[in-house]
């Protein structure tokens, strides 16, 4: 199985430090090796969670993997590149992250996670979740209590309405879960397991985790 070489994170740590197109176009030969690393990771990971994610199948990393490039237009920060790389694992490819749930790798020095879930879902998604929450609190309860979801992910977090949702009361009992504006886990990997020979089995364990609470928001 694929690992995360000590190359690639070097490259993605210098990268933070000389983030100009200058030093990116003399270092393309580091940028070609440490991206074919990640998507090789990334297709192996693919091809492995067909055995629980049969809709998976078929699937190519490229077209689950982000641009290293920035979109500049809308920031004070004109740093061209990203020092990082991303996939987010969904049917159909990255371009359906505002349709389903799915499964995101990140790689990055010392801010490397595992995630999944519904980011910022468009309104008519984000409504459907919170409705089928509603009615079926104890189902979605019973995910977020299960023993691996807990030992690889904790209590779900994110950002939150201040008030309730239009049409939940404030007394509603799971209105603090109706609250939030996306629905993620997430589970934070070191430096050190990331490097490590154990990393790919540890993604698939935390992606098998994960599958119950992707399932319950795809709707």
């Amino acid at each position: 199985m694929e690992t995360i070489k000590k190359s690639t994170l070097n490259f993605l740590s210098d990268l933070q430090k000389n983030n100009n197109r200058d030093w990116f176009k003399e270092n393309q030969t580091a940028y070609f090796d440490a991206k074919n690393n990640f998507v090789v990771l990334v297709q192996e990971v693919i091809d492995r969670i067909v055995d629980f994610e049969p809709i998976m199948k078929g699937l190519e990393a490229k077209s689950c993997i982000f641009r290293i490039n920035r979109d500049i237009r809308f920031t004070n920060d004109k740093s061209p590149y990203k020092s990082n790389f991303g996939a987010f694992i969904v049917r159909g490819g990255k371009q359906n992250g505002n349709k389903y749930a799915g499964y995101y790798i990140h790689i990055e020095p010392g801010k490397s996670f595992i995630a999944g879930g519904a980011y910022m879902p468009p309104s008519p998604w984000l409504a459907a979740i919170r409705e089928k929450i509603d009615l079926e609190s104890a189902q979605f309860n019973k995910i977020l209590s299960q023993k691996d979801f807990c030992r690889y992910f904790g209590p779900i977090d994110g950002e939150k309405l201040k008030t309730p949702p239009r049409g939940y009361k404030s007394d509603n009992p799971n209105i603090e879960l109706l609250k939030f504006k996306s629905y993620v886990a997430l589970n934070e990997v070191s430096d050190k397991l990331l490097l490590s020979p154990g990393y790919f089995e540890h993604v698939i364990s935390v992606l098998k985790a994960m599958k119950p609470f992707n399932d319950f928001l795809n709707i």
